[in-house]
């Protein structure tokens, strides 16, 4: 989000080759823009209440409303309202048939124009080709994704000496109002450790028969 709001990944590699210009840079305040978060699970709430740092106001939306967006200072509404009212749209949610494109054509219809969208969920709550519709028409003026609907082809691979024969995510990639990284939101030390933590616990409860935290009921 900062980074596509203040275009850092233009800025660094101009500066690699002594251009320092700022045409074509400039950014705007996050102090006073309305953020949408889908999804209101702990990374969303977590995201929330830093956007809330910054100054912006916060709208959320999830399929349950627990009660924790009020402490969080979310003003929960729905989906309509936040996709009418966002500055920003950051989506926080798991692939379900409610959520498969979610983004899509109509949704990208009913946003502000120069929406900014970011997705490290799941790659597949965006239908990519309406998308890039969307940044072609500047309906949407950034885009940042950290999952992609084919990914399972490309990411958590070196293929930088081979042809990526994926048309629809080599046209992402020209927009240089696009930034794409290959998921790796989750990819710190601390996470690794606590996935590993959870994951040890939640064997060793199973086998001794104990209530399960983070079992996952159909």
């Amino acid at each position: 989000m900062l980074t596509l709001n203040r275009k850092t990944h233009r800025a660094y590699n101009r500066v690699k080759e002594g251009n320092f210009a700022l045409n074509g840079l400039m950014g705007f305040d996050l102090h006073g823009r309305t953020t949408g978060i889908i999804g209101l699970g702990k990374i969303g709430l977590v995201t929330a209440q830093i956007l809330k740092g910054f100054g912006c106001r916060v709208l959320g939306y999830d399929v349950v409303k627990r009660g924790e967006e009020e402490e969080a200072g979310i003003a929960f509404t729905d989906l309509d309202t936040l996709y009418r009212e966002s500055d920003i749209i950051s989506l926080h949610c798991p692939l379900t048939p409610q959520t498969y494109h979610m983004i899509n054509e109509a949704s990208i219809g009913k946003m502000k124009d120069g929406v900014m969208i970011i997705n490290t969920s799941r790659g597949a709550t965006i239908d990519t080709r309406a998308v890039i519709r969307g940044l072609k028409s500047e309906k949407i003026a950034h885009l940042g994704l950290d999952v992609y609907e084919e990914e399972a082809d490309l990411f958590f691979e070196d293929l930088s000496d081979k042809v990526i024969k994926d048309d629809v995510f080599m046209r992402l990639l020209s927009f240089n109002n696009v930034l794409i990284t290959g998921h790796q939101a989750f990819f710190t030390t601390d996470a690794m450790q606590a996935i590993a933590r959870v994951t040890l616990q939640s064997i060793t409860d199973f086998e001794q028969q104990k209530p399960l935290e983070n079992e996952v009921k159909p």
